[in-house]
């Protein structure tokens, strides 16, 4: 769950101007740098941030937990992202196959005599945060949407079944192939100095295939014991695996590292608008919560 909403949801509750203002900027880079991440696109992302936000407005103040608010909240943009790419909604979905995502031997000969990732190169240049953005651009929507959600947005596995209307075993298959798809991409581009070159016909070890089904299960923790241990025996007596590992790893360290922001003039520009019917919806809320108890009474 983003720390983000977290926050907006306290800030809503202290009911101050100065805090009602802090936590629409804080919703309003949500939104954004959802909208960017899942669209690519500037002027798309603000407008969905500007229409989401106008739309979250009369609801806000209900909230009272926020796990609730952050499932809503990315239903909505969700919602309003795919509307605005109606077009491209309508087109047949494109499917990832796992064996077109795995890698052949040349690729994890390459990626073993590599140097190891370095983590200090996840932080991203705007080189390489354009690079990524393009990466994630290739995936198709449906396997980008959870993506984004759990790998850049931090919402749990659940919680993205709930935005996107899956089960939660769907959205750790899309998860991983997406995955796959952005470290594949990634390693095409000139990144370090090094470009892949793979044959098209080289052939992909069939006996890692199992452990490549159930990557991501295992670097994010919840694969059964047995698997786990069978992928421990594995990994460690296959050194092209683990540098693969190691690139998989890299690939979902970028991509949490990309946060693109709002301009901040625009932002506050929006929010001057949001707030005096921010301040009507609350005002009519207290207005019904009256008028109940009265009726009670």
């Amino acid at each position: 769950m983003p720390q983000a909403i977290e926050q907006a949801l306290e800030l809503i509750r202290e009911d101050r101007p100065d805090s009602i203002d802090r936590a629409l900027a804080l919703l309003q880079n949500t939104v954004y740098s959802f909208s960017m991440k899942v669209c690519g696109h500037p002027q798309d992302a603000e407008d969905t941030m500007q229409d989401v936000l106008l739309k979250s407005i009369p609801y806000l103040t209900k909230f009272d937990n926020p796990q609730a608010l952050t499932v809503w909240l990315y239903k909505v943009a969700r919602n309003h992202c795919i509307s605005q790419h109606r077009r491209a909604a309508s087109l047949p979905a494109r499917n990832l196959s796992l064996d077109d995502l795995m890698p052949d031997s040349h690729e994890l000969q390459e990626l073993f005599s590599r140097p190891a990732p370095n983590p200090e190169a996840a932080l991203l240049n705007s080189e390489s945060a354009e690079h990524l953005r393009q990466a994630i651009l290739q995936v198709p929507p449906q396997y980008r949407m959870v993506l984004v959600l759990h790998d850049m947005e931090e919402l749990s596995t659940a919680e993205v079944a709930q935005v996107m209307g899956l089960r939660e075993g769907t959205v750790r298959v899309r998860l991983h192939r997406a995955r796959l798809s952005v470290r594949q991409h990634l390693a095409k581009l000139p990144r370090r100095g090094i470009v892949l070159h793979a044959a098209a016909d080289a052939a992909k070890p069939p006996r890692c295939r199992r452990l490549f089904a159930a990557l991501s299960d295992y670097m994010d923790g919840v694969i059964d014991d047995a698997m786990c241990d069978e992928m421990d025996l594995h990994l460690h007596d296959c050194q092209p695996c683990q540098a693969f590992l190691a690139s998989l790893k890299d690939a979902v360290q970028q991509c949490r590292s990309y946060q693109p922001r709002c301009d901040a003039r625009r932002a506050e520009q929006i929010r001057q608008q949001l707030l005096p019917q921010y301040q009507q919806a609350v005002a009519a809320l207290v207005k019904k919560r009256q008028a109940a108890g009265v009726g009670s009474g």
